[in-house]
């Protein structure tokens, strides 16, 4: 049984799409599907349910993916063990502030996974780096890039404030708001400039760089403040996240690169699938 075939199976059945799997392993979609259809014909069974919006795995896909991924892990084991540490080979990854430890962790586990002989760092962005995942404001002249994510800015409020209770707010209601200013950040520079517009001015009580740090201020009722709003930030605890009338920033995060290598196009394969 060919372990190529076994892995496009598992891509589609993790993608619910022959298409989006196709786009993941970066090969034509005729080619996964005739790997599904081979080993369908190997195995003497249907593995996938085809309808408008993808596909569903039958009881018989449901079987044989965890023996797939079991068979592939093995599959990369018996490869290391083969493999000298000497030979890894060193890869610096740029990754900007304030991604999201659990998204970030699963992407690594991931890239590590599918290049188990390379020696990965993480290292700020601004260094010499052989890719970045970065703001697109942050990308340079000359690099490619590949989008990831993509989240709007909301005012993370304690969960007893008063406002904590309107579905929105306003820009009046900021005048003289207990605030944690948060810098570097574009996001924070175009809500000034729309305050000041409007004469309105905010009351700082505290400056931080980290969205950690600010989340941990604003759950000690410090004040609040204006954050991307991400599935891992909203649900902290005993913190709602408000948006602000009249005011629409988001911020994009992609895969930046400037050359394409072995390792990168994994990198670019992980970025489609773990893209929101």
């Amino acid at each position: 049984m060919d372990l190529k075939s076994l892995y496009y199976f598992t891509s589609v059945y993790e993608l619910k799409s022959f298409s989006a799997a196709a786009k993941s392993c970066f090969i034509a979609q005729p080619s996964i599907s005739s790997a599904i259809a081979q080993l369908e014909q190997q195995l003497s069974v249907q593995l996938f349910k085809r309808h408008a919006r993808g596909v569903t795995p039958t009881e018989h896909g449901d079987k044989l993916f965890p023996l797939a991924k079991q068979l592939l892990g093995q599959a990369g084991a018996i490869k290391t063990i083969f493999t000298e540490k000497a030979n890894k080979q060193a890869f610096n990854l740029g990754v900007t502030r304030g991604l999201g430890v659990e998204r970030m962790s699963l992407l690594l586990k991931d890239f590590t996974a599918a290049q188990p002989f390379v020696e990965l760092t993480l290292v700020p962005h601004l260094e010499n780096v052989d890719a970045r995942i970065i703001l697109k404001d942050e990308l340079k002249d000359g690099e490619h890039y590949i989008d990831m994510w993509q989240e709007d800015y909301l005012l993370a409020l304690p969960y007893d404030h008063i406002f904590a209770l309107n579905d929105a707010v306003t820009l009046k209601q900021l005048d003289g708001l207990p605030f944690i200013q948060r810098t570097p950040c574009s996001a924070w520079n175009n809500l000034q400039d729309t305050l000041a517009l409007t004469g309105i001015s905010l009351d700082i009580r505290a400056k931080i760089t980290t969205i950690d740090y600010a989340i941990g201020l604003v759950h000690a009722g410090i004040g609040c403040a204006f954050l991307p709003a991400h599935a891992e930030i909203i649900n902290q605890s005993d913190v709602v996240f408000r948006p602000i009338d009249g005011l629409q920033l988001t911020r994009e995060i992609v895969l930046a690169y400037k050359h394409s290598s072995d390792i990168v196009d994994t990198l670019k394969r992980l970025a489609h699938k773990h893209a929101n």
